[in-house]
């Protein structure tokens, strides 16, 4: 990098302790290590995190009821001090080339928003990691199976991406200028769902270009999906009736439509109906097994 930027690495937390240990290890096995890991903890107490000390952690706890995702997101980079922000689930593992990337996406277009490669890992109980505690790359790259939805960036430096709706709150990176431009995320979406495509929108209006970028691959450890997430039922419903009031159009369309064709709600072009709720026994049905690496 010819040109020195500060990378911040954030991420939320609530449990998923073992997660939050491979993706300090990833950290950990960066090449170029971040400025900083920023954690925004949604649960009583900050979690334990040991490091090689190549990077400082900053905690900032957010309370809340249901998880508070996007008030998270905004008080992890109200702390963070970095001029690129690169946001990371608990649950992915980044590759040694995570933040040298986020950092020359940064050099390619200031005005960037990245979202590199995922790639989704099986149930493994025994983890990712060698002896030594460093991820096993790979192994991660052999197990790693690539979303059916997007596109493969192997031979992608950076590809420029139209459609806003793209944004992925697995892994995604911005100046911090170019977050505070959009306002960060709307802290009325809470629980699950809608608040990434929300913010895909404010990025767009604020000027923000988006990219694929490659050259770095984020790994996603597994845990149990539903199909649909009828344990989420209420909030994705609350929260895509509010994108609808900010935005005149609906999101999540997938998951609504299979809500209606359970008979869960009735939907029109400018309202959305619940008919009922669903069962605790649909709620259990719709639990996936290990082989299920994705919603």
């Amino acid at each position: 990098m010819s040109t020195y930027r500060s990378v911040s690495v954030l991420t939320l937390v609530r449990g998923r302790q073992q997660h939050l240990d491979h993706l300090v290890a990833g950290l950990d096995a960066q090449r170029f290590p971040p400025d900083e890991l920023v954690v925004a903890y949604m649960q009583d107490d900050a979690p334990n995190i040991e490091t090689k000390g190549a990077f400082p952690v900053r905690y900032v706890r957010v309370e809340g009821e249901p998880m508070p995702l996007a008030a998270a997101r905004n008080r992890a980079a109200n702390m963070a001090d970095g001029n690129v922000l690169a946001f990371l689930d608990v649950d992915c593992i980044p590759d040694p080339d995570f933040v040298r990337r986020a950092a020359e996406g940064h050099a390619f277009d200031p005005q960037g928003v990245f979202l590199p490669e995922v790639r989704y890992l099986p149930g493994n109980s025994e983890g990712w990691r060698k002896k030594n505690g460093a991820p096993d790359y790979n192994l991660l790259a052999a197990r790693g199976v690539r979303h059916p939805s997007k596109r493969p960036l192997n031979d992608t430096s950076f590809a420029p991406i139209a459609d806003f709706g793209e944004l992925w709150g697995l892994a995604f990176i911005m100046a911090a200028s170019v977050w505070r431009s959009a306002g960060g995320m709307d802290e009325d979406y809470v629980g699950y769902g809608a608040e990434e495509t929300d913010l895909g929108q404010r990025l767009r209006l604020s000027g923000a270009n988006m990219y694929w970028i490659g050259g770095t691959v984020c790994f996603h450890q597994h845990h149990h999906v539903h199909q649909p997430p009828m344990q989420h039922f209420h909030a994705i419903v609350r929260n895509a009736r509010l994108y609808h009031s900010r935005w005149g159009k609906w999101c999540m369309d997938y998951w609504l439509d299979d809500f209606e064709r359970r008979g869960l709600v009735k939907r029109t072009a400018g309202r959305l109906e619940i008919m009922r709720s669903p069962t605790t026994a649909e709620i259990a049905a719709s639990r996936q097994g290990d082989d299920v690496l994705f919603s």
